[in-house]
């Protein structure tokens, strides 16, 4: 439902979009001014999208406890640069990223880092000179307690072939316990099986999951559709695009020339599912699946997707999707139970702003953020736009989701910011879950064409103050988050793991063209916590799409095993509930995935519990 306002609005996103409609009238006369225009609009910061204005929570922000994230990468050894390619073309994938995620490849139980990087284009010198960008795999040896430490154990590790990379997934497709990695990119995708002992081998052909040459691919995630047990694969596209596509765009800036092209100058796409048929095999059903959505008018296809969270939405034990995609539609799809699945995002709610109009979505993470069965999805949005928070309540018997980024908190804040990773997860491990952005522009003339908007910018923390009086969540300034979380960078992909042993969760965010940032946790509030890894032995190995559910000191908390989470990143498998200053639990549940429970018994807090299904 459209969030109500106290008067007409006439913020920068309207005032864009009603620019835009008028210079596609005057685009023959005046090209190079319409794109200027519709650079200083659709890419400038400084409106608050369906805004009343801020809701302010002074009583909130007095009691945001510090905790402060400090930048430890060059101490931890990580000397990794992400390289875009760009050489003058501006070529669209140059302004897009690579992902970044936390898995634990050896099995060794400290989470490693595997960082996405992309590489020269065919026609630049550089790609046929020396060694080539590749993916960088980070063995994390950190003392439980310690500082920091990963080793780069890239080479040789069958991880290191130069490709344009841009998201990863990572699953247990084999359910051998150890770990699988999937990239995707522009141009053929590649899935890698883990060997053990630190080698992986390519085994894209063989298992069929490779795609086409011409496709760009962006989020992934591997999920077990028809819960037989192993995981299937789904695989979001971009759009349509090559060098020769780009060019013809052509498209132009006044005072720039030549500049990135705009989303809606490229044709959408569909996506793909791979069916996990054991052997190391899998089959492409995505045309009998229903997610290849088409324009009814003209048969085309419509997604221009960027980020993907599984959910079971309905609570009957399947898994769903919601797609989150970029200047159209979003999509929610329901698991029919029979490898089929029904589009339902106009109807959800989901699909648009409040007032009916697609945004430029990045990012996306769901969860039950209010401590019941309340489920919220949150996207991260363009400049101009803010943050979505679409919340479903658990009093509501239909699939119908409201925006309440502005009544909660998330929304205003959020607008002036370019957005791209976004994740929930308790950092102050209160046992409310938080939310983190990781932010910055596509175009670095940006800061030369518009005073005050900024090619690198600061990620944007969230703390969840609870609810109870004003919004639920609550800006966090640098004062209470550390100096090194607030500096700007060109953020792209973000994932958090616990890397020393301490309970919190760090945090990792990339940069395009640029090195990552590693920020540890440096919480010292004396909230305790409790850790699950869960191990399916019906279910798929890693129990993804698994709840765990903890009653603790009055609270009920509920987690889900999903690692697919942000913008082409994955976080860590195990879960961790913030407790607060309970010393126990109550009561700990885990729903594996198909609606099976199992009581856990003698749970230990400040402490990871391995519980293996029965």
């Amino acid at each position: 439902m459209p969030v109500e306002s106290p008067e007409p609005l006439r913020d920068a996103a309207s005032t864009s979009r009603s620019l835009w409609a008028l210079l596609g009238i005057l685009a023959l006369l005046a090209v190079l001014a319409g794109g200027t225009v519709w650079f200083l609009t659709r890419f400038a910061a400084g409106g608050t999208e369906g805004s009343r204005g801020p809701v302010t929570a002074a009583g909130a922000a007095a009691r945001i406890p510090f905790a402060g994230f400090a930048d430890v990468t060059r101490t931890a050894g990580i000397t990794f640069r992400h390289v875009n390619g760009a050489a003058g073309g501006k070529y669209l994938p140059e302004t897009m990223g690579g992902g970044v995620a936390f898995f634990d490849f050896n099995a060794d139980g400290r989470p490693d880092l595997l960082f996405i990087n992309s590489t020269w284009w065919p026609e630049d010198p550089r790609s046929r000179e020396g060694s080539q960008p590749t993916l960088a795999l980070y063995r994390n040896e950190t003392v439980p307690g310690g500082e920091p430490r990963f080793t780069d154990v890239t080479a040789g590790s069958g991880l290191d072939i130069p490709f344009y990379g841009m998201g990863v997934a990572i699953g247990d497709y084999d359910n051998d316990g150890l770990p699988d990695v999937y990239v995707t990119a522009v141009g053929l995708n590649h899935l890698f099986h883990n060997l053990g002992n630190g080698r992986f081998e390519d085994v894209t052909a063989r298992a069929g999951v490779g795609g086409s040459p011409g496709q760009w691919s962006t989020a992934a995630c591997w999920i077990d559709i028809d819960n037989d047990g192993d995981l299937d694969l789904l695989v979001a596209n971009y759009v349509e695009w090559s060098p020769a596509l780009d060019r013809a765009v052509n498209n132009q800036l006044a005072g720039v020339g030549h500049a990135y092209g705009r989303p809606w100058s490229y044709p959408g796409t569909l996506p793909r599912l791979y069916r996990n048929d054991g052997g190391g095999h899998f089959t492409d059903v995505s045309r009998t699946s229903g997610l290849e959505v088409r324009n009814p008018a003209t048969g085309l296809p419509m997604a221009k997707s960027l980020a993907v969270a599984p959910i079971d939405l309905n609570n009957d034990g399947y898994i769903d999707f919601v797609v989150a995609n970029d200047t159209v539609q979003n999509f929610v799809f329901t698991n029919r139970h029979d490898g089929t699945f029904a589009e339902v995002g106009v109807a959800s709610g989901v699909a648009f702003d409040p007032y009916g109009q697609a945004r430029g979505a990045m990012g996306i993470d769901a969860a039950r953020f209010r401590n019941d069965s309340t489920l919220g999805i949150a996207i991260g949005n363009f400049a101009n736009e803010m943050n979505a928070l679409y919340v479903l309540r658990p009093a509501t018997r239909d699939l119908l989701f409201t925006d309440e980024a502005v009544s909660e908190g998330l929304g205003p804040a959020s607008s002036h910011l370019l957005k791209f990773g976004l994740f929930f997860f308790d950092y102050d491990l209160d046992g409310r879950l938080d939310v983190l952005t990781a932010n910055g522009h596509l175009a670095e003339e940006i800061e030369s064409i518009q005073p005050g908007v900024h090619y690198r910018q600061p990620a944007q923390l969230f703390w969840n103050a609870g609810g109870a009086a004003g919004p639920t969540f609550v800006p966090v300034d640098a004062a209470h988050s550390g100096a090194d979380l607030a500096r700007p960078l060109v953020g792209r992909g973000s994932a958090y793991a616990d890397i020393d042993g301490d309970g919190d969760p760090d945090v990792v965010i990339t940069q395009v063209n640029g090195p990552p940032v590693l920020f540890r946790n440096d919480q010292k509030l004396g909230n305790h916590w409790i850790r699950f890894q869960l191990i399916g032995h019906r279910s798929n190995r890693d129990a993804i799409g698994a709840w765990v559910n903890v009653r603790a000191n009055g609270m009920t908390l509920s987690r889900q095993v999903m690692p697919t989470r942000s913008y082409l990143s994955q976080s860590e498998l195990p879960i961790t509930f913030g407790l607060g200053k309970a010393t126990r639990v109550d009561e700990v549940t885990i729903t594996w995935p198909g609606g099976r429970t199992q009581s856990v018994v003698g749970a230990k807090i400040d402490a990871l519990n391995r519980i293996d299904e029965r």
